[in-house]
């Protein structure tokens, strides 16, 4: 028994732990430099579309402030266009995403792989802004939205303002306690003419 323990060779645990660490530093480097590469990758796709359009930066008022045009760094480059729309790639690194932060989630604007239908898109996207933010100065707060409502119906489409608005308000309200009452009467008919009975 003791020959047969004397004859099993204890294994180098500092080799083999050694050995262990190497390979999952260089694993963990090849990963890295994957990493590394997508980023560079996606951040190069990204500063193709921003020269695609520069022009269209460059014709934004500098004392417009509602724009960022910046290629952000990190995991996923993006290229902002505001503070709740930027352009980013999926998942493939080849498909430009152009995405906007809503009320409601977050909405794709546009997706392509090629650069022109995305730039399009973005170049409306600030015209859009730049109408609102001239509306707001102008104190006339109507939304986009509003003014493509208008453009459909034509001229028939007139907002309402002031005493108009007020006027419809208050029948809509009458109307409403007139249906209420209505309404109510009709429930309560039973006891209406019990009571009324018992009155005589």
């Amino acid at each position: 028994m003791a020959d047969a323990e004397a004859s099993v060779t204890p294994i180098d645990q500092a080799r083999r732990l050694s050995d262990a660490v190497r390979e999952v530093k260089s694993a963990a480097a090849d990963r890295d430099d994957v990493v590394v590469e997508i980023r560079e990758a996606s951040r190069v796709r990204l500063e193709l579309l921003a020269q695609e359009l520069q022009p269209v930066f460059d014709a934004v008022p500098a004392d417009n402030d509602w724009f960022d045009f910046a290629i952000s760094s990190g995991l996923q480059p993006r290229l902002w266009i505001d503070a709740i729309s930027h352009v980013t790639l999926g998942r493939d690194r080849r498909t430009y995403r152009f995405l906007a932060d809503t009320r409601l989630g977050r909405t794709v604007l546009a997706e392509s792989p090629e650069i022109k239908p995305v730039a399009d898109q973005v170049t409306r996207y600030i015209a859009e802004r730049m109408v609102e933010r001239q509306r707001l100065v102008e104190g006339t707060i109507q939304p986009v939205a509003r003014i493509a409502e208008r453009a459909k119906w034509g001229s028939a489409y007139r907002p309402r303002r002031g005493w108009r608005a007020l006027l419809h308000g208050a029948l809509l309200v009458i109307a409403g306690a007139m249906v209420g009452l209505a309404f109510a009467a009709a429930f309560f008919s039973d006891r209406l003419a019990e009571m009324g009975l018992s009155f005589h």
